[in-house]
């Protein structure tokens, strides 16, 4: 892992600035959406990126009861019937 060598603090409402240098260099944009992890004593944060509910796969997704299921998913579970 790559330290930068910023340091932010939690305002009053749990908020953290990311610096415009990180933003830019990963090509975050506002109004993006951020995925939040757990990694041991780590908090993780990856832009977010929409994927299949059974194999994690995020090309070509289509919606089954509000879910997203990548075509190969969705013809697996044709084949169930």
């Amino acid at each position: 892992m790559k330290s930068t060598g910023m340091v932010r603090k939690i305002d009053e409402l749990g908020r953290i600035v990311m610096p415009a240098e990180i933003r830019q260099t990963l090509g975050l944009q506002v109004r993006d959406a951020m995925e939040i992890f757990i990694d041991g004593e780590r908090i993780v944060l990856q832009k977010y990126q929409p994927s299949c509910i059974f194999c994690a796969n995020a090309d070509h997704l289509v919606y089954f009861n509000d879910k997203r299921i990548c075509p190969e998913c969705l013809a697996k579970l044709k084949e169930l019937h």
